[in-house]
């Protein structure tokens, strides 16, 4: 069966994308993304040694020579909206910000599909999955390397609890849980290929039946400090800073953090069901090295040249079929050539019509978006499979950045380096078709066939015969800031030129049956997307509609609402989600803070200033006294000083609040605090003295912390 007969066909084995989410460095949503990624952005950050140093790095290691101050950071992972998901402050401080993150985004990549993410597995009800799994993937943290190298938080809480709260391993199930998703839930690891070996088998499960419904994904947030790294010769790591994927100056890739979660359907349930389809998945494979390649981390041709082939031959296609590649394109000179190897080799045949220079023409395109966000770990194949399909639905391919000249490579392959945003053109007879490599340290290589998204077609309501009915949007948020950005957001999407604005019928049915109510109420009433759109506008701004409706007071007063279903039908979209807003709950760091310089050593005629010096004055330790008493009000919800007169425990003080609260007294002021401390019988007042006693007598060697905090600096 030739490529144009297949099409059509198979389509039976077709898994859909219905909605996504992400967070990458320069991009705190999709849309921002989407917007760096056409424009050539480069979202790679360099820090000053000041902010370095304040994050906690070493100043011998800041002032290397070869230290490179680079990192493509998440800004903000260190926030939670903890009350959202049930965890209490205390808990929300153990849990490790990987957890944190990656739970807001399956929320996100939920309401993306228009499912109420704490109701989704239940909407068989109505149209909708039974069962939804969960299959993810994490890296390594040095949040979860710090929580257990203190004996005493293990013999606080346990070490089970501990453990639970902050490995990886807990990822998935954590979502299941708190989202109450009661398909499959399976942390998957296969180091960089991680999150996308999970979305190859989040498809074959939903080809096999195991589940209705599948969020995917990975995270890679190995701390929320601004930290940078020393770069070696031969080493996998740029040396300036930058990664310039399949450039002859191409040196090595830069650490980089993000989280991506992709919410997949049985294309024919997604479209019997009127989900919101952005993408389809055509096929997917995945092979290993095995021992065929020079050494453990390093990349083989011929496996990855048959996960390629393997998956467009599970799509029913011929490789040479594919307008675009998404590569893994680290921008290290062994990787970049190895997989233009493969991949020249695999997509033989799409050459027709180069020219010779290697750089335009209509070859297979092919890029990699390292260049832009760095290498995120667990989370990278999430990101490439999220650029494709951005590029998909907008019709564009993104440019590769920071390339200067292509390698001499690329000249006799049937693949092109994409270094400017451009159409994406169709094709008489066939769909656009991308494919999406991974390659994972230990050789799992990914590949996923991604295709565009059918065309929907039209509603019974027509623009020959619109019916312009008032219609209730409802909106809430758990907070009066929170319902004002959802307002406007939703205002910016029905105003948006890039489309034409969905249905109000479908807005008004996925705001109603597609997120969950929160206490802050409100809503518009509006006959069309423009009307919509201004009332939105003014809610943003404080001003509530005047127009009333008998549903819409029910809405207000908390009440369940039976929303009846507008005629002719509705069909979810894709909307503006939760505008997460939550408070820092910080996260656990093997570094110490940076220690006051020395005093300058005193001459043998002034022995008395030399050890007046060295004891701390009055006005030092009243004002640790108060930093100290600060950061117990803080962790405990108190009002004031004044409260300092109960025990930890009449406080409201538990074991998780104790773990919180060492970790600030730690991180902030330099001072490790035993868990016991805060269980003994007495005010919270001579605690604080305590406490400042602690410091003023010398905190406990730091050896251990140190020594593991560079074992994993190394590694990550």
């Amino acid at each position: 069966m030739t490529t144009e007969e297949a099409v059509p066909h198979d389509l039976e084995s077709a898994v859909a994308v219905v909605g996504m989410s992400g967070r990458f460095p320069g991009a705190p949503d999709l849309d921002t993304y989407w917007a760096n990624l056409r424009a050539g952005v480069c979202s790679l950050s360099t820090f000053t040694e000041q902010e370095l140093l304040a994050d906690g790095a070493d100043a011998a290691e800041v002032r290397h020579p070869a230290y490179v101050a680079a990192q493509g950071r998440l800004p903000d992972a260190d926030r939670f909206e903890a009350d959202l998901f049930g965890f209490s402050r205390a808990e929300a401080a153990a849990l490790d910000p990987q957890h944190r993150v990656l739970l807001e985004t399956a929320w996100a990549a939920l309401e993306d599909a228009g499912y109420a993410p704490l109701t989704a597995p239940s909407a068989a009800a109505a149209a909708g999955p039974s069962r939804t799994g969960v299959y993810v993937g994490g890296s390594p943290t040095e949040h979860a390397l710090a929580s257990g190298t203190d004996p005493a938080l293990a013999a606080s809480i346990g070490a089970l609890q501990v453990r639970i709260l902050t490995d990886r391993e807990f990822l998935a199930p954590w979502i299941s849980y708190r989202l109450g998703l009661d398909g499959p839930s399976m942390t998957v690891q296969t180091a960089c290929s991680t999150s996308l070996t999970a979305v190859h088998l989040a498809v074959q499960a939903l080809l096999l039946g195991e589940c209705d419904a599948a969020l995917a994904g990975g995270v890679a947030i190995g701390s929320v400090r601004r930290q940078g790294y020393v770069h070696y010769q031969g080493g996998i790591f740029s040396p300036d800073g930058r990664c310039r994927p399949f450039d002859e100056k191409a040196a090595g890739t830069v650490p980089g953090s993000g989280v991506g979660v992709l919410v997949l359907r049985r294309l024919e349930d997604a479209l019997a069901d009127g989900d919101p389809v952005r993408a389809v998945i055509r096929g997917t494979a995945v092979t290993n090295d095995g021992s065929g390649k020079v050494g453990f981390t390093a990349p083989g041709v011929d496996r990855q040249t048959a996960a390629i082939t393997e998956a467009w031959a599970a799509a029913g296609l011929e490789p040479s079929a594919a307008q675009y590649v998404e590569a893994h394109g680290t921008g290290t000179e062994l990787g970049d050539r190895i997989e233009l190897e493969a991949a020249s080799t695999a997509f033989a045949g799409g050459t027709e019509g180069r020219v010779a220079d290697g750089r335009t023409g209509t070859g297979i395109g092919i890029g990699s978006v390292k260049s832009n966000i760095g290498h995120a770990d667990a989370a990278a194949g999430a990101a490439s499979l999220i650029k494709t399909i951005l590029m998909l639905e907008h019709r564009t391919l993104a440019p590769t950045v920071d390339v200067t000249s292509p390698v001499a490579g690329l000249r006799e392959s049937p693949l092109r380096l994409v270094t400017q945003a451009e159409e994406w053109p169709g094709r008489a007879g066939l769909p656009r078709l991308a494919g999406v490599t991974s390659v994972g340290i230990g050789g799992t290589n990914v590949h996923v066939v991604v295709q565009e998204a059918p065309g929907r077609p039209a509603h019974t309501r027509t623009a020959a015969h619109p019916v312009a009915q008032p219609t209730v949007l409802p909106l809430s948020a758990r907070t009066e800031r929170q319902l004002a950005a959802l307002a406007d957001r939703l205002a910016t999407r029905l105003r948006t030129t890039d489309a034409p604005p969905p249905p109000l019928a479908d807005v008004a049915h996925t705001l109603r049956t597609g997120r969950v109510g929160m206490p802050v109420r409100a809503y518009v009433v509006a006959s069309d997307a423009r009307e919509a759109a201004d009332k939105l506008t003014a809610l943003a701004g404080g001003r509530r509609d005047t127009t009333t409706d008998p549903l819409g007071e029910a809405w207000l007063r908390g009440e369940e609402v039976n929303w009846p279903a507008p005629d002719g039908g509705v069909r979810r979209v894709s909307l503006p989600t939760y505008p997460f807003a939550g408070e820092s709950y910080g996260a656990l760091t093997l570094r110490r803070p940076a220690a006051p310089d020395a005093q300058e050593p005193q001459g043998p005629e002034e022995p008395e200033q030399s050890q007046q010096t060295q004891r701390p004055r009055e006005s030092d330790q009243d004002e640790l006294e108060d930093r100290v008493a600060e950061l117990v009000i803080e962790a405990l919800d108190l009002t004031g000083a004044a409260d300092l007169g109960q025990t930890y425990l009449q406080a409201g003080g538990d074991s998780l609040t104790a773990v919180h609260l060492a970790g600030r007294l730690r991180d902030d002021l330099g001072i490790d605090v035993p868990i016991q401390l805060f269980l003994e019988p007495i005010t919270l007042k001579d605690m604080t003295h305590r406490i400042v006693d602690m410091k003023q007598n010398g905190a406990a060697d730091g050896g251990a912390l140190d020594a593991l905090l560079s074992e994993f600096e190394a590694e990550s």
